[in-house]
């Protein structure tokens, strides 16, 4: 069942680029064999499929080595993504590496798109996509999520200041000469953020290619997303763009997102305040309708995806988003300020001491 480069006609066709597709896998179950099928049928399939086991206790790694090359990650517990995709690019050959998540299903032309634009641009030296707006799980929390980040990733600039491994894809030399993703995530967090962060410093393009999709198979529910926004993605990427002292202006960090997560905090204020002055329901109605205009874009999407009850859940969970995402950073940021003010009396105390 090994994945070889071959036309629609099944005849073997050259192409341009050599591509290896990188998978880290823990416990992937029938996502696994989605994702990997989908790659099987791929009008440009892989030249090289790796997929890196990370302390599987289900079948992910007899199932992994039916359709390519398997890596055992060799260690007695999950090691995280990072350092799995480390393993898979070392024993990578191809010009590009295209990193998946296990629970991705690309499209039939995901690949040859990714190898199109690395041809036509030779300047970009990675790139990523996005969600389709057809997620697997259809409920409440799995649609918002999916829909969310497809409609973020769809009206982002095209230059982008960040690196996405859901379905990324990067030249290999440039990979190498960066010592890929820090492994000092062991679990999935923003290892591709900070990966993109160092592109970015090092002068490299990034590109944001809406029109390369694939499908999320995921099934979220509140506390998988509550844990993921603020645990995995909320305080490790505060924290990079503390230690950075870059702040992007792209994707959830955009202006109409900064302005959201204030006018969040605002309604909650003015809610606690009307009860002593009743004048402050105005300004609530006020930000409300900051909120509905600022966002009307994704809140009109939620709602032709979904209809009228899913949009209004839909945008019930985006207003909590804005609210713990905010106050996550406000307490990394109070943080930052104590480490600061301890690494000063540290300073000072050594100064004083010579």
């Amino acid at each position: 069942m090994t994945l070889l480069p071959t036309s629609l006609d099944g005849a073997h066709k050259p192409h341009p680029l050599k591509l290896s597709v990188v998978i880290p896998v823990h416990n992937g179950g029938q996502d696994l064999q989605l994702c990997l099928d989908a790659l099987q049928t791929s009008t440009r399939p892989p030249d090289e499929l790796i997929v890196v086991d990370d302390a599987s206790t289900d079948s992910s790694a007899q199932l992994a080595a039916q359709y390519g090359i398997l890596i055992s990650s060799r260690a007695e517990r999950p090691m995280g993504p990072a350092l799995c995709r480390n393993q898979g690019v070392r024993t990578a050959t191809g010009d590009i590496v295209i990193f998946l998540d296990a629970d991705v299903k690309v499209h039939r032309e995901t690949l040859a798109l990714i190898e199109r634009q690395f041809v036509e641009h030779p300047e970009v030296a990675a790139l990523f996509g996005s969600y389709d707006d057809q997620p697997l799980h259809r409920s409440l929390v799995s649609l918002y999520k999916n829909l969310q980040h497809h409609f973020v990733h769809q009206h982002s600039q095209r230059e982008a200041s960040s690196f996405w491994t859901g379905l990324g894809a990067i030249r290999r030399d440039v990979f190498v000469r960066l010592s890929g993703f820090s492994e000092g995530y062991t679990r999935p967090s923003i290892e591709d953020i900070e990966l993109g962060v160092r592109l970015k410093a090092a002068g490299y393009r990034i590109h944001l290619c809406a029109d390369i999709q694939a499908t999320h198979l995921k099934r979220w529910n509140l506390h998988s997303l509550w844990r993921t926004d603020i645990r995995d993605r909320a305080i490790p990427w505060a924290r990079l763009i503390f230690s950075s002292g870059q702040l992007p202006a792209d994707l959830n960090l955009d202006w109409k997102s900064r302005a959201s997560a204030i006018s969040v905090w605002g309604l909650g204020l003015l809610s606690v305040f009307g009860f002593w002055f009743p004048m402050a329901w105005i300004g609530i109605l006020v930000l409300i309708g900051f909120l509905v205009f600022a966002n009307f874009g994704l809140y009109r999407f939620f709602y032709e995806r979904g209809g009228v009850w899913f949009a209004a859940g839909a945008a019930f969970l985006h207003f909590s988003y804005f609210f713990y995402s905010s106050l996550t950073f406000g307490f990394v940021w109070l943080e930052h300020l104590l480490s600061k003010k301890s690494q000063r009396v540290s300073l000072s105390s050594a100064s004083m001491d010579d």
